[in-house]
């Protein structure tokens, strides 16, 4: 019962969907990625099935090539039915109840459940179509009801719960570990009454459907609200190859003239250079009152989650969900969010001004609006540091970044090699595989590289696993990260702002946590840790690339292999925290919006779902016109669908993590093979094995204080 199952299935692997959506994520183009296709309900010969078995290839990476829709339906059958079977021989086991034969006997089983979740989970979300959404709609209420009848069977329940009362007299890890399933039994209801435990069934079944439901829409959002542009000259600002890129896109869609996709965030990064401010604002607009199909699907979720904090002894979602997260109260994190929204919403005004001025200038006579801000901050960013974007992005060519940067960067700090492995089968023709080597040369797993925007793959970018390592089970990490840089015309380079250079460095950030682990369960391996600590490792691992030795082994014009001008660099660099307030407000803003609809106790009625939004933001302070929040509700994937349910505030809970341990590093002597190996040792080896807090004591001395948070934002 490995953790893909515990957090149930389809959801799990797509966990970390949106984890770095706090950066500016690209637009999605629409190169269709190649899926095999054949209808859901055509049954292939059980032989054929290459779910079913384990995969020959190295480390039991998934044969992408040979993987077929129709493959799902029958072996998530065959999974939920061999696993079924498994839990009952433990549960009704006659001899009486030991770590062994119980919990690690639990860790061993649902194999090939685990193995069909994690492949479809993650697959749907990097080559999704119809057949994907068909399939998770029929199969979200049934794997909810799989794992209420291994959460509700009281059997099972007694014989952890034995094992728990007695877990004195086991290891540390062991101990962990038993305290992991007795927490989360009890979480899911093993000690409520049967009636109790049929209302919660049916809830659970629910909200699998409405999650469901929330994401189908999300993705027909992306197909469907669109802007069209019949005049090249409202394009006005755009590079030629933007243009190109749009023409294209409109072509593929079936359509003349120039189609402009959103991202999943409220601000759009191509309202930094589009000069047509009608064209800005229909574009904003369309972006933040999008996917107004959710609004009942958001409605009877928060209504469902309250209901079912309340049968579980909690006063709302919230409580329930922060129990066991390092925050622990809704209270400690309304705490910091509030501590830090001024701050946030006086530097954000600051800049605003600045904005006003330069609209003044420019000669406009109107009050900034939310459309006008990204392409006004940006002549102000020119004009202050005499930036302009287009000489940066020479500099940073996609393959030179990710050799000579990042895992230049690494090599230098854990003494880690890549090798590239063409033979290996890919999901996407423009997906790279690599086999990661330690210092001493031995062979510690496979990172797949997946860089391009296209139809059917989730907007943002996140990291997630197709294999978890496990001392237990013997396996080896196989990781990927998935980046939505948008793919440029055939044959040219693919330059990247500075922004998509620090998404790469963060998400990679994600992966040595799952590829330096060293757990023997894999229920507690890599980034299965709280939500709250889970982006620590990312979050941290950003900011070398903003290291002098680092950047300068990478910043290299494409075209000379001229080292970017030292002049250029330093504008680079100051203007790294350039927007800060706006950056931090809009995300505060949402931040504090998932905590407003997740305090809710049950039997509150809200009948508007944007008029909660601002008695929501006025409250805390916070709803400040010019800066809309990062989600707006009805595209709030992060809370309802993608795990992060009163857990959103935790990209600011690990920056405090993330910007104190840079310091420290950077005040210890930086980029060294000894600052990588203590913090390998203490933090990215240890997942969920022992308190996180401790770990962060282990690595740093003392617990972090807010002040590198502060400079890092440039809020101080």
């Amino acid at each position: 019962m490995r953790k893909t199952l515990i957090a149930s299935a389809i959801g799990a692997a797509l966990a970390l969907s949106a984890c770095s959506d706090d950066h500016k994520a690209e637009q999605t183009s629409t190169a269709a990625a190649p899926a095999k296709e054949q209808t859901a309900t055509a049954m292939p010969a059980a032989q054929d099935n290459v779910l079913l078995q384990k995969s020959p290839l190295q480390y039991q990476a998934p044969q992408f090539d040979k993987i077929t829709t129709a493959d799902y339906l029958p072996a998530f059958e065959q999974g939920i039915k061999e696993h079924n079977s498994e839990i009952e021989a433990i549960a009704n086991n006659s001899e009486a109840p030991t770590f062994d034969n119980t919990i690690v006997a639990m860790e061993k089983s649902g194999a090939l459940l685990t193995r069909v979740s994690t492949v479809f989970g993650n697959l749907s979300g990097l080559v999704s179509n119809d057949q994907y959404q068909k399939i998770e709609e029929e199969m979200a209420p049934k794997l909810a009801a799989h794992s209420d009848n291994i959460y509700m069977n009281p059997k099972l329940f007694a014989r952890v719960q034995a094992i728990y009362n007695n877990k004195d007299s086991l290891s540390k890890e062991d101990q962990r570990l038993a305290q992991f399933y007795y927490t989360n039994f009890v979480r899911a209801g093993a000690k409520l009454s049967d009636q109790d435990k049929a209302k919660l069934r049916d809830i659970n079944g629910e909200l699998a459907k409405l999650s469901s439901q929330f994401n189908t829409n999300i993705l027909n959002s992306f197909k469907n609200e669109t802007i069209l542009v019949k005049d090249k000259s409202e394009l006005a600002g755009l590079s030629d190859s933007e243009i190109a890129s749009l023409a294209a896109a409109a072509k593929a869609d079936g359509k003349d003239g120039y189609l402009i996709t959103l991202v999943n965030t409220t601000r759009q990064p191509i309202l930094g250079s589009l000069e047509n401010r009608e064209l800005r604002k229909k574009i904003w607009e369309t972006s933040a009152h999008r996917a107004k199909d959710n609004d009942p699907v958001v409605l009877k979720t928060v209504e469902l989650r309250a209901e079912k904090a309340k049968l579980l002894g909690y006063p709302n979602w919230a409580a329930y969900v922060l129990e066991d997260q390092m925050a622990k109260t809704p209270e400690a994190v309304f705490d910091i969010l509030d501590k830090l929204a001024p701050k946030a919403v006086a530097k954000a005004k600051s800049e605003a001004a600045d904005i006003q001025a330069e609209i003044k200038k420019d000669g406009g006579d109107f009050e900034l609006q939310p459309w006008d801000w990204a392409f006004y901050a940006e002549k102000v960013r020119k004009a202050k540091y005499d930036l302009d974007e287009s000489q940066v992005k020479p500099y940073f060519e996609f393959n030179t970044v990710l050799h000579d940067g990042l895992f230049y960067a690494m090599n230098k700090l854990y003494g880690i090699t890549f090798k590239e492995r063409k033979d290996l089968p890919v999901w996407n023709s423009n997906v790279m595989p690599f086999e990661v080597f330690d210092a001493d040369g031995k062979s510690i797993g496979l990172f797949y590289e997946d860089p391009y925007a296209r139809t059917g793959k989730n907007g943002g970018a996140w990291m997630s696993e197709w294999v978890t390592q496990s001392g237990l089970l013997g396996t080896h990490p196989v990781i990927y990260n998935a980046l939505n840089i948008p793919k440029p015309a055939e044959g040219q380079p693919t330059l990247l702002t500075f922004d998509e250079v620090t998404t790469m460095f963060h998400e990679f950030g994600h992966a040595l946590h799952g590829m330096f682990s060293n757990v023997k369960y894999p229920s507690l391996a890599g980034t299965a840790t709280a939500r709250d600590f889970v982006e620590f490792p990312s979050q941290f691992n950003e900011d070398w690339d903003i290291n002098p030795e680092v950047i300068a082994h990478y910043a290299k014009n494409y075209k000379t292999g001229e080292p970017i001008p030292k002049e250029l660099l330093d504008k680079v660099l100051a203007a790294h925290k350039f927007n800060q307030g706006f950056d931090t407000t809009e995300y505060l803003a949402a931040a504090l919006l998932d905590m407003e609809w997740h305090s809710l106790p049950a039997g509150t009625e809200v009948k508007d779902i944007e008029s909660f939004e601002h008695q929501a933001l006025a409250k805390h302070g916070i709803d400040y016109a010019p800066v809309p929040p990062r989600y707006k509700t009805d595209y709030f994937s992060h809370i309802f669908s993608g795990g992060y349910s009163a857990g959103y505030y935790a990209y600011l809970w690990t920056e405090v993590f993330a910007a104190d341990a840079f310091q420290y590093m950077k005040d210890n002597g930086g980029l060294t093979r000894e600052n990588g190996d203590k913090f390998r040792e203490n933090v990215l080896s240890k997942g969920n094995s022992q308190d996180l807090m401790q770990d962060y004591i282990n690595f740093r001395g003392q617990k972090p204080t807010i002040d590198a948070l502060l400079k890092r934002r440039g809020l101080n």
